[in-house]
């Protein structure tokens, strides 16, 4: 028999009083106060060698410095990997210069496990996400440039649709993509959308926070895992209490968040979140298969009903430099709803065409459009589409207007 609750449950769990105790929040804050301190003091002391090398990064425009024993630090440039003018490094020198700029709660984690992401601050410089991690046994280490700024979405250059997604007066939505896609771009645009517009609560949950976010028209707070939770589910069933119109899931790591997220969306929320995936049928049914088979097909009929929108990106070269996104966007209506109940996921990719009215469109017609743009290659945009028949005929289409 299947012991996980039901929605119903969770529901009424989340309605019983708080879970944390005066002396635990009274503990937690002075830890939070202790580790900010402690990585400040420490990375304004000690990781001087690690923002010498950011400094290399932001004065070339790089979005990631990339730190592997044996070779020289790196930085990636328009999706290209460049050499620093130095020598090669060791994983002791990478951990010399990185584990200062950690907060004590992802040195403790690093330390436990292998593997630690934070944020890090330079002043007069901006942010980076830090990932310090191993690998044959030795530490080594991504750090991502984070824009000052929220982006704006329609610097992003999406497919119109994607501005409805910020309409919404509830349901899930997912944002699909490989790493490095833009999703966590394409997530920040769309809350400073809704801040710009709207009055509304915004809750987001991040590990860890990459964009900050001004008080505009909306009231946005924003948790870091490790520093303001222990996990995302914590965070999740707290967010539930903190009365919010938006919760934004920075990643959907686990099936008990995943489950929080549903009855989030069902119980009137819109949810923002983002997974591993490809394409609308790869999402939903990343989501059901994280679950044990027996409480597949229930996910599925929560699913059915909480889905509002998928979104999947890919990054492509842009002419003349840089990089653009293509997406695939399905609202989803009343014979998608149908489909993932049934797992028949292989038509979603026609409900596409079928709700384009709505704002879908498929990934072909979204690389179609940026050819005929003159914004990519057409062998570039070619070699993404999943339906290469599909795409032909959208390059051969006139362009709406």
């Amino acid at each position: 028999m299947d012991d996980t609750p039901d929605i119903n449950e969770l529901i009424r769990e989340l309605n019983e009083d708080g879970l944390v105790s005066d002396a635990d929040r009274v503990e937690s804050t002075e830890a939070v106060r202790d580790s900010s301190e402690l990585a400040v003091r420490d990375s304004s002391e000690l990781a001087v060698r690690l923002d010498s090398w950011l400094q290399e990064l932001v004065r070339r425009a790089g979005s990631d410095l990339l730190l592997v024993p044996g070779a020289p630090p790196s930085v990636r440039i328009d999706g290209q990997i460049s050499p620093l003018a130095s020598g090669p490094l060791s994983g002791e020198e990478i951990e010399e210069a990185v584990v200062p700029a950690l907060p004590r709660h992802a040195r403790t984690l690093y330390r436990n496990t292998g593997i630690a992401d934070a944020s890090h601050r330079v002043r007069g410089l901006g942010r980076f996400r830090v990932n310090l991690h191993r690998e044959r046994g030795r530490a080594a280490a991504a750090v991502r440039a984070l824009p000052s700024q929220p982006p704006r979405l329609a610097s992003l250059g999406l497919p119109a649709g994607v501005e409805a997604l910020t309409r919404l007066p509830r349901g899930l939505v997912l944002i699909g993509g490989p790493t490095g896609s833009g999703k966590t771009t394409t997530l920040a645009a769309l809350v400073e959308e809704i801040n710009r517009r709207d009055a509304r609560h915004v809750v987001t949950i991040e590990d860890p926070i990459e964009y900050e976010h001004p008080h505009r028209n909306c009231l946005v707070e924003q948790v870091e895992i490790g520093i303001d939770a222990p996990d995302f589910p914590t965070a999740l069933r707290a967010a539930m209490r903190q009365a919010p119109d938006v919760i934004v899931v920075g990643e959907m790591r686990d099936p008990e968040t995943m489950r929080i997220a549903l009855a989030a969306a069902e119980t009137g929320h819109l949810v923002f979140s983002t997974v591993h995936t490809t394409d609308a049928a790869s999402t939903v049914s990343r989501v059901a298969d994280s679950f044990p088979p027996e409480r597949q097909n229930t996910i599925r009929q929560e699913l059915s009903m909480a889905l509002a929108a998928v979104l999947t990106q890919t990054l492509l070269p842009r002419k003349g430099g840089g990089r653009v996104a293509a997406a695939e966007l399905l609202f989803v209506s009343y014979g998608a709803r149908q489909h993932v109940r049934k797992n028949a996921l292989q038509h979603l990719h026609q409900e596409i065409a079928i709700t384009k009215k709505q704002g879908s469109v498929t990934l072909e017609e979204s690389l179609a459009r940026l050819v005929h743009e003159g914004v990519v290659e057409v062998e570039e945009a070619r070699a993404r589409a999943a339906h290469p028949e599909e795409f032909e005929g959208y390059l051969r289409a006139r362009p709406s207007s």
